[in-house]
């Protein structure tokens, strides 16, 4: 319900939150007063501010973490005593006045949303400023929009309803690390010439009226318009509902944030009788810094000087958790009972409490569950959609930053970190990322085999985000296969060969064997190809094949190229005659094997730039892959796919984004290298 300045509306008496939210770069402190029948704070201890964020019956906590640019009061009108009539809402600015705030909103929040709101648009000069108050009318609770100001700031607003305020504090803004509360030194009178004078005669407090300000100098108020009684009729034109996103309480049954306050040391009071009445003997203005004479009507008020000055020093933070770089719920330091968000750095002030277990409520928000007819329980109806709202937007944040940076550094760990804040399974997301999943690591996949040659970090990059996305099943070993074959015969073609013991054979000493198996060889004649069965051998040294009535021995520094032609390995050789043909079981295996003992044997150096120009950008697979949808062009299919050259390299094809295309394996076989 919207407000006007003067008007007032009906609130319940429940928990409430008052946020006041500008948009400027100033900081408003939010304090809130606490008075009785007389319109004055029964003890200096009825002020809640910055120095004293909480009062003792815990009716009014104030929020010392607020969201920036908001200040944030809590009202617990069911905890408020009995002789506390009206809780005054203020605040004020340590630089700058109300008058240099834009969008200054006054929100009042109950359990299930805003309740009134109070935009103040004509705002004064003013250094303090009085926002509204509530009060009690026929054993309800009202909320009244006041709006009035100050310009002698935090001190005399506060004085206004008889809280005495530190005269040093006042002069000079020096650190104290006191009592805010604490008893004067006798010593400490007020100087003659401060900033109010003692009146000649002061009125007690139950005959001194609330409505009146002191001086005209200290209440800033608009000609004509006294401060606003109860006297005010209650038929002010309230505006329609507003819904608006403020960060008000929380619904949830699991509790929510609560802010952390620093507790202070108790002080005694004198406070006068309840039952003076206005023909007693004058108590001693709240203002004055000494207590006035005696009477025998009862004993004198001594006045508590609150001091203003705003405390720097900081409570020793709590610990962090038993693993600080992981960002989750744990259990808080301060209360045990309850568990406390640690972003990764520093303790937040997000909590909730804990959930007992058991089979009959919700593991997640404690809400009773319901039981089915046949026996068991229902999933909780509450959480299960908040969840799939949350995983709906959750779910494409996740795939923008898989494609982006993968599974892993922080863009995923926050992704993360997101879901365990709002207490869901990590398992509810990885079921839901599952298709995501796939779909990256096909495309993984894919880039890998682009140019034949599978890569530590491309290998590395593919088990990680199996790891992370806890993917299983059929298709999934399937593609774990083909990359550590794949990584398997790239190690081969680095140079990277295993070592075979020949018990057999009789080598040079310093000759190592790094293939040995079954083959035919095969020679082209001109009544057609003779096999010979045998074995073949390659070492660091030659190569040799060993059959029946026959034999070829080859030395590395002979052998040009190795290659496969229709599932036979072709060795070339420097002469015409001086090559060989070899059917083996592992054609793949065997190629690459013989390539990387042939790189080694020749240090690296066969025929540079051959293989480079099967080498396919990053760039270009991405633009393909974007271009031809990630999917097959030929039959549509998701799965196995390659990069296939339109015109082949063999043919004089380039290596370009138009002369690529995504091919599964079946479509990319029976191609093969026609145009």
């Amino acid at each position: 319900m919207k407000l006007s300045k003067g008007a007032h509306a009906p609130v319940p008496t429940s928990l409430l939150a008052v946020v006041v939210s500008w948009r400027s770069e100033h900081v408003i402190d939010a304090h809130a007063l606490l008075l009785d029948g007389t319109g004055a704070v029964r003890t200096d201890r009825d002020l809640v501010f910055y120095n004293a964020p909480r009062h003792i019956s815990q009716a009014v906590t104030l929020d010392q973490e607020p969201a920036p640019g908001t200040a944030r009061l809590s009202v617990s009108l069911p905890r408020t005593e009995t002789d506390v009539d009206r809780i005054v809402v203020s605040g004020s600015l340590d630089h700058g006045t109300f008058g240099d705030i834009a969008g200054l909103t006054v929100t009042v929040f109950a359990a299930d949303g805003p309740i009134a709101r109070f935009d103040i648009e004509d705002a004064d000069a003013v250094a303090a400023m009085m926002f509204g108050e509530f009060y009690r009318r026929e054993g309800r609770w009202r909320f009244r929009a006041v709006g009035q100001g100050w310009s002698s700031g935090l001190a005399g607003l506060v004085t206004e309803f008889g809280v005495a305020v530190d005269d040093s504090s006042r002069r000079a803004r020096t650190p104290r690390h006191a009592d805010p509360f604490a008893r004067p030194h006798p010593d400490g009178a007020r100087d003659a010439g401060s900033e109010r004078a003692q009146p000649a005669a002061v009125p007690s407090r139950a005959t001194r009226p609330s409505a009146e300000p002191s001086s005209p100098q200290d209440r800033h108020l608009p000609s004509g318009a006294p401060y606003p009684t109860r006297s005010i009729p209650e038929s002010s034109p309230l505006g329609a509902a507003e819904r608006t996103d403020a960060t008000g309480p929380s619904a949830h049954r699991g509790g929510g944030a609560l802010p952390r306050y620093a507790d202070f040391p108790a002080a005694s009071r004198q406070t006068p009788p309840r039952g003076e009445s206005a023909g007693s003997a004058p108590a001693a203005d709240p203002v004055d810094s000494t207590p006035s004479e005696p009477s025998t009507g009862g004993p004198p008020r001594t006045p508590q000087h609150v001091d203003l000055t705003r405390r720097t020093s900081q409570p020793a933070p709590p610990p962090p958790p038993p693993n600080p770089e992981r960002a989750d719920w744990h259990s808080d330091p301060e209360v045990a009972s309850r568990l406390r968000w640690w972003d990764g750095t520093e303790w937040t002030s997000a909590t909730y409490h804990r959930t007992p277990p058991g089979p009959r409520t919700c593991a997640r928000c404690g809400n009773p569950l319901r039981r089915k007819l046949f026996g068991g329980t229902t999933p909780c109806q509450f959480c299960e959609a908040e969840i799939e709202e949350f995983l709906t937007h959750w779910h494409t944040r996740a795939w923008r930053v898989l494609i982006a940076s993968g599974p892993q550094g922080e863009p995923w760990e926050a992704l993360w970190a997101s879901l365990r804040y709002q207490r869901i399974d990590e398992n509810i997301g990885r079921t839901a990322l599952r298709e995501v999943g796939l779909s990256y690591v096909e495309r993984l996949v894919t880039f890998a085999f682009a140019d034949g040659a599978i890569q530590q970090d491309e290998y590395d990059t593919f088990e990680r985000a199996i790891g992370e996305l806890a993917l299983t099943g059929p298709l999934i070993e399937d593609l774990c296969r083909r990359m550590h074959r794949g990584r398997t015969l790239c190690r081969l073609r680095e140079g990277d060969l295993p070592v075979v013991r020949t018990p057999g054979l009789h080598l040079d000493s310093e000759e190592k064997v790094h293939l040995d198996l079954v083959a035919t060889h095969v020679r082209r004649l001109a009544r057609g190809p003779k096999l010979t069965e045998g074995r073949l051998i390659a070492s660091n040294k030659k190569l040799r094949f060993v059959g029946s009535g026959a034999g070829v021995e080859m030395p590395w520094s002979r052998v040009v190229s190795v290659h496969i032609e229709a599932g036979v390995v072709m060795i070339a050789a420097t002469s015409a005659r001086g090559g060989a043909s070899f059917e083996v079981a592992d054609p793949d295996y065997v190629a690459a094997a013989l390539e990387g003992a042939l790189r080694v044997a020749k240090r690296l150096v066969l025929t540079p730039g051959q293989r480079d120009s099967r080498s396919i950008p990053q760039e270009v697979k991405a633009e393909v892959w974007q271009r031809d949808g990630g999917k097959c062009v030929e039959c549509g299919s998701g799965h196995y796919l390659e990069f296939d050259h339109i015109i082949p390299l063999s043919r004089g094809g380039a290596t370009s984004a138009s002369n690529l295309q995504i091919l599964c394996r079946a479509c990319n076989r029976a191609k093969g290298a026609r145009i």
